[in-house]
């Protein structure tokens, strides 16, 4: 009896140290992605003599062949083949897939558009958005369960968010649209639960016809900007494919690996990134109300980094803890 306790109690710690590097890496991997997200601004801006639609085509097509060389290079080529070919005896699959590509599609436009017509910070007003988003749809949805801190770190969050938001005097649709899109794309993939390469190749795959038709509707009418634009600027539109792919790579691994309320909060690396450089890089006014408003956010942050330790733990409220024993 006792040496088959011992030996259950090991394969518990086992089972519990793989379930924290698993973890560790998805933190790893949505850090990394939104970190390339934040500084993504400078690269739209490197190219802002081009139109954001058309931006956003050579985006998808670039992407979806950055994504084939990865396919060759990883050897998952014929993998890939072989869910093209069953792709469409499982329609729901390509129905989720297909809304994941139509959502990450108008998540591109958007910001490209923000972006290159100074709308930096309140794109990221956007994105600090999108996690309050992210953590609705993951207790709602998911029925992913926050404690009590957590639930005072959205809180605060979300003050913060109001009074950017009161403050523009007018429905911010940029951050409107920026976080609703991202955050139903983020449970799009939680749900999905395909293979992070695999499906990234097959979102852009199924959008790429639409974007080459456009591309070649410009080119033909004498307005498309590939190839009348600098060398620098058409090896960025290239390049596009690799900024792209990337942190979605990054982000699809992560969001796989913890929880959907983790991926929300991550998510604060890019706005924060991008609001530098929307305020010092490309000097767009930031104000006291800005200032009022992302202590708030930052408060959030710091909360909910040290919700789930021990001493705020037993910090809650009498009727939470008593709601969690029942529950338990």
């Amino acid at each position: 009896m006792g040496p088959y306790n011992g030996e259950k109690r090991e394969e518990e710690k086992r089972k519990m140290g793989s379930q924290s590097a698993q973890q560790q890496k998805g933190i790893i991997y949505a850090a990394g992605a939104y970190t390339m997200w934040g500084i993504l601004p400078i690269y739209w801006k490197w190219v802002e003599e081009v139109p954001a639609d058309e931006i956003l085509a050579h985006r998808i097509v670039w992407a979806f062949v950055f994504m084939l060389l990865v396919l060759g290079v990883t050897k998952r080529f014929r993998q890939f083949i072989g869910e093209f070919v069953n792709l469409f005896k499982r329609p729901k699959l390509l129905m989720s897939l297909t809304i994941a590509s139509v959502l990450i599609s108008g998540n591109w436009f958007v910001y490209i558009w923000a972006v290159n017509h100074n709308h930096v910070i309140e794109a990221s007003l956007g994105y600090y958005i999108n996690p309050l988003i992210s953590i609705l749809l993951g207790t709602v949805v998911l029925k992913e369960k926050l404690n009590f801190w957590q639930y005072v770190a959205v809180g605060l969050a979300g003050l913060g968010v109001i009074i950017l938001t009161v403050r523009f005097g007018a429905i911010p649709w940029v951050s409107l649209s920026l976080a609703f899109s991202f955050g139903l794309y983020g449970l799009t993939k939680k749900l999905l639960n395909y293979d992070a390469t695999i499906g990234l190749t097959m979102e852009t795959m199924l959008v790429t016809p639409f974007a080459v038709i456009y591309l070649i509707m410009t080119g033909v009418h004498g307005f498309g900007s590939f190839g009348s634009i600098s060398m620098l600027s058409t090896l960025l539109l290239i390049g596009a494919g690799i900024v792209t792919a990337l942190p979605l790579f990054y982000f699809a691994k992560g969001a796989q690996l913890i929880p959907l309320y983790m991926v929300g909060f991550l998510q604060y690396i890019a706005p924060t990134i991008s609001l530098i450089l929307g305020v010092f890089v490309f000097g767009e006014h930031f104000t006291s109300t800005h200032m009022m408003a992302f202590f708030c956010i930052w408060v959030a942050l710091f909360v909910f980094s040290v919700a789930k330790t021990k001493f705020l733990v037993q910090k809650q409220p009498k009727f939470i803890k008593n709601k969690s024993a029942k529950v338990s």
